[in-house]
């Protein structure tokens, strides 16, 4: 097979979405690209873009086994199926088993699943994805691309529950984070975009999405990060609730006999935007109700710019200067009014936006804070997690 002719398959299992990327092994050529949204709702959606052409067309209550077997059928279509040399894969959390992209074996899948309680609305899905496509490209190699790889550089202060030791040492209970790829991702494009120096810079990225989490970046690495032990820490997010006081979840049980696993429910899939408005869990939806007058979404839209201004705060305490602010992720990259009034609360620390520039950042690459700043730098950057992750399992296929 000409070399030119190989591809790597890249597999994004989120939690209510599937993104999905065909690219050449140095990642420099996309020939498929694609997304699965709201996934397992009745407006669940598939877009397929390639070359120019994008196709878009329901899936309605599909799950992530139809939405891959769906992906498949297109490759065999194309007659691309067979050029596919490996298959990558992102995994949510690796834990402190993984602190790097590994070849996929049974003892990995196994190590994986072990970790779902870590990422429960993730790792499943991430796994279904291996299996899945181990069984549609039987002896092909495949790579798993951790979330939390990135974060493994932070210090103990940093992700260290302040309870009794035992129970890192035995339970492995510590702050892992998430999004780390798209992070990454993003934290060396802000470098060349700005003209950072790559030795000496300070960046707050905020990874938004259905899943959103901002990370604090020194020269290259992650130092801070507001996803904790778990992606439910942090931020409002599509269902999940995010920071919420421990001794409230003792009330809600005590009040009202609810278990466990009810709660684990009740956080991780019952709350944040769907939680507060009884709408969607779709920022896009809320944002509209909220247009239109609905006083949940308006408070549900005013709830998540608070914690996010107050967390990206709390985040820049990690740096002698604030560099650059970065938004990413499907929301950070979307939503003008959102990026606006964040800034607008952040005026402490410097940062302010253009409002002509930021109105204009619509899933594009553009700086938008106001032409010769002293503040920090404002920009939207477009993540792309498949990218890195093809050429991680180029590598690691050699």
């Amino acid at each position: 097979m000409a070399h030119d002719a190989q591809r790597i398959l890249v597999l994004n299992c989120g939690s209510s979405s599937l993104k999905f990327a065909l690219l050449s092994p140095e990642g420099t050529q996309t020939w498929l690209s694609g997304l699965v949204e709201c996934l397992g709702m009745d407006n669940a959606s598939v877009t397929i873009k390639q070359g120019n052409e994008k196709t878009t067309f329901g899936l309605p209550n599909g799950g992530h086994e139809e939405a891959i077997a769906l992906l498949l059928d297109h490759l065999e279509a194309l007659g691309w199926r067979d050029s596919v040399i490996a298959v990558g894969h992102r995994v949510v959390n690796g834990g402190e088993l993984f602190d790097r992209p590994v070849l996929v074996t049974p003892e990995v899948e196994a190590g994986i699943e072990a970790l779902c309680s870590l990422a429960p609305l993730h790792n499943p899905s991430n796994l279904m994805g291996i299996r899945a496509a181990g069984k549609a490209f039987p002896g092909l190699p495949q790579v798993a691309v951790f979330d939390t790889a990135f974060h493994q550089t932070m210090p103990p202060s940093a992700y260290r529950y302040a309870i009794p030791p035992r129970f890192y040492t035995e339970y492995g209970v510590r702050r892992y984070g998430a999004h780390g790829t798209s992070h990454d991702y993003v934290a060396r494009q802000a470098v060349e975009l700005l003209n950072l120096d790559p030795e000496d810079h300070n960046i707050l990225v905020a990874h938004l999405g259905n899943g959103a989490s901002v990370a604090a970046v020194q020269n290259g690495r992650s130092v801070d990060t507001t996803m904790g032990m778990t992606p439910l820490e942090g931020l409002v997010m599509g269902t999940r609730s995010g920071d919420i006081d421990p001794g409230a979840i003792f009330h809600i049980a005590r009040q009202t006999g609810m278990g466990i696993d009810e709660l684990d429910d009740l956080l991780n899939k019952k709350s944040g935007l769907i939680g507060m408005t009884g709408l969607s869990s779709d920022y896009r939806t809320v944002r509209d109700a909220a247009a239109e007058g609905h006083e949940q979404a308006q408070l549900a839209l005013g709830v998540t710019v608070h914690r996010l201004a107050r967390l990206l705060g709390g985040l820049a305490t990690n740096f002698p200067r604030l560099d650059a602010l970065i938004f990413t992720g499907g929301i950070g990259e979307n939503a003008p009014t959102l990026r606006a009034a964040t800034a607008k609360r952040l005026a402490l620390l410097g940062v302010a936006v253009d409002a002509e520039r930021n109105d204009a950042a619509m899933g594009c690459t553009r700086v938008i804070s106001p032409e010769g700043t002293n503040g920090p730098l404002v920009a939207v950057i477009p993540t792309n997690e498949e990218l890195m992750i093809a050429r991680s399992t180029a590598e690691l296929i050699g």
